[in-house]
């Protein structure tokens, strides 16, 4: 057990794990992770359906040839995590409302578009795949920090907003 800094909560960590953040971060739970996702697919769903209504409207004043832009639809997921955590909040909707953010955890830094992008493609793609998925959580389960597999290859980490 180590002495908090002034304003943190104490740290109790198991022996011989070696998975604390550098810097004083709370850690998110898998539960307030989760949460925060089921938030996000309502928003993610009327974010897709405001993007079907504008290249409507664009393939209607463009003759029909706006309307390729359907081909994005499929990626709105990720394009709105891309948006929201790559922006000033570093955080979705839905990780707002549970107070929670995504930083780089050994700067503290802000996450950028394109990591974010990433990180929400990585996410859909272990989604997609009941056994990806399993190991992804069972890496949040076995690790201290509860980063999952995701997080742990793009080296980012969720934690709770200050």
């Amino acid at each position: 057990m180590q002495n908090p800094q002034p304003g943190y909560a104490q740290r109790f960590e198991a022996p011989g794990y070696a998975t604390s953040l550098p810097i004083p971060f709370v850690r998110a739970s898998l539960g307030g992770r989760t949460v925060a996702y089921l938030l996000d697919i309502l928003f993610i769903f009327g974010f897709t359906a405001l993007l079907t209504l504008l290249i409507t409207v664009i393939g209607v004043v463009t003759f029909g040839l706006g309307w390729t832009l359907f081909a994005v639809l499929p990626a709105s997921g990720i394009i709105y995590s891309a948006i929201t955590v790559g922006g000033s909040k570093q955080s979705t909707i839905g990780q707002r409302m549970m107070g929670l953010r995504t930083v780089a955890p050994e700067s503290g830094a802000r996450v950028d578009v394109i990591t974010a992008a990433v990180h929400a493609l990585l996410f859909y793609v272990a989604i997609s795949t009941f056994l990806l998925w399993c190991v992804d959580i069972a890496f949040g389960l076995m690790r201290a920090d509860r980063r999952l597999g995701h997080d742990l290859l793009l080296g980012l980490a969720v934690v709770h907003a200050r």
